[in-house]
């Protein structure tokens, strides 16, 4: 199978798949750690034709993490191949810490950019995604012609943003930083783009990276028929992230609604849910690819079946039948989570639901313990 493309900039393209890392941070859940078994199982996403990997200065050792795989897979495939491995990072300055956002600079912006191409062992970062995580504090438009800057010097190739909304992804248009992508929730759960930023993204050669897609793992046949947790308490913070949208949506009830529609599509089709939920968003305006998580390589055929079909009229009906009944999130991209700084109460619990058997089990596991400080910050 070819994977398709989408051609960003004349000499920038995507796979319509991207190969989210959150997954495997130290601090989201236990992933894997061994760099044989990652390097096995990232191998197997290029392979597939899935060449661009995601990832954020944020994502405890992820960025160390791709940057072994990248060095090793220069030694053993060539310098050829490697060069078609293109990864995309994050720019997420002082998050969660207001005082720290305040005294940005440019030194803070050229340092955290410098380790990150430490970090990956490329001379290049092949996208850097600003995310400007506190719209109440100025400095958006700063920061982004800051990268500009770095852009124009060689270390970035270019820049995208992540979770903007329409009024701030425009003040860093109108100033002359050309913004290739902004990477936002979209799902069939979370449709908020649809709300101007597609639109706009349209109108001014931007593309869209949707991420949760499915929901983390949430909109596929495991969580079929299963009861309401009634909380986000999950195996990690992704999980509860996309349980809160959930709520938002309309409910556990709509969102079992939801689950049965497109189980019987994935079944007209040969596919499974999760393929159904990624096609539809790989079908919206604007979209140039979703990002799919993943620690490991066990559901990559499974999920690459959403190129073996697509969407008719009767699917899309069945479709809009639950999602004419939905309730929201309502708004511009991410501006709820902002609101209720979704972020900042972000956890992972040591008891967590999960399901075995066809039903809604509670897990154990110890305490996430983390060496200090990572992220954004650049410590003397």
């Amino acid at each position: 199978m070819t994977i398709p493309r989408v051609n960003l900039r004349p000499d920038f393209s995507v796979p319509r798949v991207i190969k989210g890392n959150w997954q495997i941070a130290d601090d989201h859940s236990s992933s894997v750690r061994d760099d044989d078994d990652m390097y096995r199982h990232m191998v197997s996403f290029v392979d597939a034709g899935i060449t661009a990997f995601d990832c954020g200065d944020v994502y405890y050792g992820v960025e160390e993490r791709i940057g072994r795989f990248i060095e090793r897979f220069r030694r053993e495939r060539g310098v050829e191949a490697a060069a078609k491995v293109a990864v995309h990072t994050k720019y997420i300055p002082a998050f969660l810490e207001e005082d720290a956002l305040r005294n940005h600079d440019r030194k803070t912006v050229v340092d955290t950019i410098d380790r990150s191409l430490a970090r990956l062992k490329v001379e290049r970062l092949d996208l850097v995604q600003l995310h400007w995580w506190n719209y109440a504090i100025d400095g958006n438009v700063e920061a982004a012609l800051i990268l500009k800057d770095l852009q124009q010097a060689g270390k970035i190739h270019h820049i995208g943003g992540t979770n903007y909304n329409v009024v701030e992804l425009a003040k860093m248009v109108d100033a002359g930083v050309d913004i290739v992508a902004n990477q936002v929730q979209y799902s069939l759960t979370d449709r908020r783009a649809q709300n101007g930023m597609a639109q706009y993204c349209a109108d001014n050669d931007i593309y869209l990276f949707g991420y949760g897609s499915i929901g983390g793992g949430l909109i596929s046949a495991k969580w079929m028929g299963i009861a309401d947790p009634g909380r986000p308490t999950f195996e990690n913070v992704s999980l509860d992230k996309y349980y809160r949208i959930i709520v938002d949506f309309g409910g556990w009830a709509l969102f079992q609604e939801l689950l049965r529609a497109l189980d019987a599509i994935g079944r007209k089709h040969g596919v499974g849910i999760p393929a159904v939920a990624s096609r539809y968003v790989l079908e919206q305006p604007a979209v140039a690819a979703v990002i799919q998580g993943a620690r490991h390589d066990r559901h990559l055929a499974q999920n690459l079946k959403l190129f073996d079909f697509a969407l008719d009229a009767e699917d899309r009906a069945a479709i809009d039948s639950v999602l004419a009944r939905s309730t929201g999130p309502a708004g511009d991209c991410y501006d709820l989570d902002r609101i209720e700084d979704r972020d900042a109460i972000e956890n992972v619990a040591t008891e967590y639901f999960d399901v075995e058997d066809g039903q809604l089990v509670t897990r154990h596991r110890d305490p996430v313990v983390l060496d200090e400080p990572y992220g954004h910050h650049i410590k003397p």
